[in-house]
C-alpha cells in the first residue's frame, strides 16, 4: 500500500537510522549533510590544502624544518587543524546535543581554526615566530590572538566533551567509548598546548625569549599524540561496524585500541615530565 502521509518538509532521517526499532538510538554512519557540516568540511579541506601547499613551498624554498621560524608550522598546523575540524564535525553528530547549539559551537570552532592557521601562516611568510613573539606591536597582536584562540578551542571542545559524558553518544557498538575517550584525550592535548603557551609567555615576559622557544619541546610529543584520538578511535569503531565480527569482539577491539592510545599518551606524558 502506498504511503499516504505527506513528506515532512526540510527534515530527513540521518543515514543509519532507517529500520531501527522503537526506542533504538540513531546511529549515523555517514557524514551528516547539513549546512554546518558542509561548512566545516569545506573549511577543513581548505586548511588541509593550505598545509599541503606550504609543504610544496618548503620543497622549493628550503630552509630549516625545525625551530620557531620554519615552513613546518603552516604545514603541520594546516593539516592538523583541517583534519581536527572535519573529525569534530563528524564525531559530534553522535552527541546528544541540540542541533542549534551544535551548529553554533561548530561555527565558532571553524572560525577559530581559520584564525589560528591564518596567524601562523602570516608569521611564516613574514619570517618571524608565530607564538611567543612580542618584538613588535603586530607580532604581539598575532601572538596574543593565537593564545586567545587556543583558549576558545579548549572551551568549545570542553563543551562537546562534557556533552559526551552527560549523555551516552549514539552509534554502533564501541562508538560511545570511542567518542568519550577521543574527547578526553583531545582535552589532554589541548591542556598540554595551553601549558606550553603559558610557560613560554612567562619566560618571554621575564626577558628569556630564546628559552621560551625551546621550553615547548618536552610537551610537543604529548600534544601531537593527543590531538587526533577524537578521529582515530571513532573511525576505528565505524570501520569495525562494517565487519562481520560479533558485537562483543568489536567492543573489545575498540577497548583495546583505546587502552593502547591511552598508554601512548601516558608514555608521552612521562617523557615530558622527565625532560621538563
Amino acid at each position: 500500500m502506498a504511503d499516504t502521509h505527506a513528506p515532512t518538509p526540510r527534515f530527513r532521517p540521518a543515514a543509519g537510522t532507517r529500520g531501527l526499532g522503537p526506542g533504538s538510538a540513531p546511529a549515523p554512519a555517514r557524514f551528516p549533510v547539513r549546512r554546518i557540516d558542509a561548512l566545516c568540511l569545506t573549511v577543513g579541506l581548505v586548511l588541509v590544502g593550505s598545509g599541503l601547499a606550504h609543504l610544496l613551498v618548503f620543497a622549493v624554498d628550503g630552509g630549516p624544518w625545525t625551530g620557531p621560524v620554519s615552513w613546518r608550522k603552516p604545514v603541520t598546523f594546516g593539516l592538523s587543524f583541517g583534519v581536527t575540524l572535519v573529525a569534530t564535525a563528524w564525531v559530534t553528530s553522535y552527541l546528544r546535543v541540540g542541533p542549534r547549539l551544535r551548529a553554533a559551537l561548530l561555527g565558532v570552532f571553524a572560525a577559530d581554526c581559520v584564525v589560528e592557521v591564518g596567524g601562523i601562516t602570516l608569521q611564516a611568510w613574514r619570517g618571524v615566530p608565530s607564538h611567543l613573539d612580542m618584538e613588535t606591536p603586530l607580532d604581539t597582536t598575532v601572538s596574543l590572538t593565537l593564545a586567545v584562540g587556543g583558549a576558545v578551542l579548549v572551551a568549545l571542545l570542553g563543551v562537546f566533551a562534557v556533552a559526551s559524558f552527560r549523555h551516552r553518544p549514539t552509534g554502533p557498538v564501541g562508538m560511545p567509548l570511542a567518542v568519550r575517550s577521543g574527547f578526553a584525550v583531545l582535552l589532554v592535548g589541548l591542556a598540554s598546548g595551553a601549558v606550553m603557551i603559558a610557560r613560554g609567555v612567562v619566560l618571554t615576559r621575564t626577558g628569556h625569549q630564546e628559552a621560551a622557544y625551546h621550553s615547548t619541546a618536552p610537551l610537543k610529543p604529548l600534544h601531537a599524540v593527543s590531538l587526533h584520538a577524537v578521529l582515530v578511535l571513532p573511525a576505528l569503531a565505524l570501520l569495525l561496524s562494517r565487519t562481520s565480527w560479533s558485537e562483543r569482539t568489536r567492543w573489545r577491539a575498540v577497548a583495546l585500541a583505546t587502552g593502547c592510545y591511552g598508554a601512548a599518551v601516558v608514555g608521552a606524558g612521562v617523557w615530558a615530565a622527565l625532560t621538563w
